[in-house]
């Protein structure tokens, strides 16, 4: 059985991590290479760091902040955040990314999806969902949570798969910062409807919550960020909570 991922996520704004609730009222919440040695030696599996004003802001991701984080840590790395075409991922893979991680272009121009895929593999490329349940439907959101479109999430998700991606990051606008715990229908309905793993994000507040997500909403991973940045929950404790509960997840020794 494949171990279950904790990934703890930096949203990036202005060089520092912040962390909002709700996609909004954003406050600091460290310095992200402070933060990611922290992460690395706590024994997270990976780690995301996403450019969160970058598509908003119409620039490029931050990639001399990649380079720097980049030297810090030993565990795989997510970047994402105003990518646009193939230089943009070529430039993060080589600043130290393992891995990018791309929205709102995609969703504008889906064949990215099969270009980049295909460039740089499958394993490379993950694609981020925003989403909000509105009108009794799931649907999709662009540009940081800030434009809504008329797609749904499942069938985008579908789209994704079918064209390349590696992984789906997951984030429910609904559940974000809300520390009310993940949004676990949505998260089922996709995982069990693709191939590929899904990164379950927004809503992680207790220990109980990553359990319910890998159990009940069929995660393959599961994305937290202010719970880890304030260090109301540490990773190990996580982890053996997990493990105590028949969840497999990697420790540490």
């Amino acid at each position: 059985m494949l171990v279950k991922r904790i990934i703890p996520c930096l949203d990036i704004k202005n060089n520092r991590t912040v962390k909002g609730v709700n996609f909004k009222f954003l406050k600091d919440a460290g310095d992200p290479i402070q933060l990611g040695r922290w992460y690395t030696n706590q024994g997270a599996d990976e780690l995301i760091f996403l450019d969160i004003t970058a598509t908003y802001e119409k620039r490029k991701t931050l990639k001399n902040l990649v380079k720097k984080i980049s030297r810090y840590i030993n565990i795989p790395f997510t970047v994402g955040g105003g990518i646009k075409d193939e230089q943009d991922v070529e430039l993060l893979l080589n600043s130290g990314a393992d891995k990018i991680s791309i929205n709102t272009e995609a969703f504008k121009k889906p064949k990215i999806l099969d270009l980049l895929s295909n460039r740089f593999g499958s394993q490379c490329i993950v694609l981020a969902i925003d989403t909000k349940y509105e009108n009794n439907e799931w649907w999709v959101y662009l540009n940081g949570g800030r434009i809504p479109t008329r797609k749904k999430t499942l069938n985008w998700a579908k789209e994704g798969v079918n064209r390349g991606v590696g992984e789906i990051l997951l984030t429910s606008m609904n559940h974000d910062g809300t520390k009310n715990g993940f949004a676990l229908d949505i998260t089922k309905i996709i995982s069990e409807s693709i191939s590929i793993p899904i990164i379950a994000s927004g809503g992680a507040g207790k220990l109980k919550d990553f359990y319910q997500v890998f159990k009940k909403g069929k995660a393959d991973a599961a994305l937290a960020a202010s719970i880890f940045h304030y260090k109301e929950i540490n990773i190990p404790e996580l982890k053996n909570y997990l493990n105590h509960h028949n969840i497999p997840v990697r420790i540490n020794k």
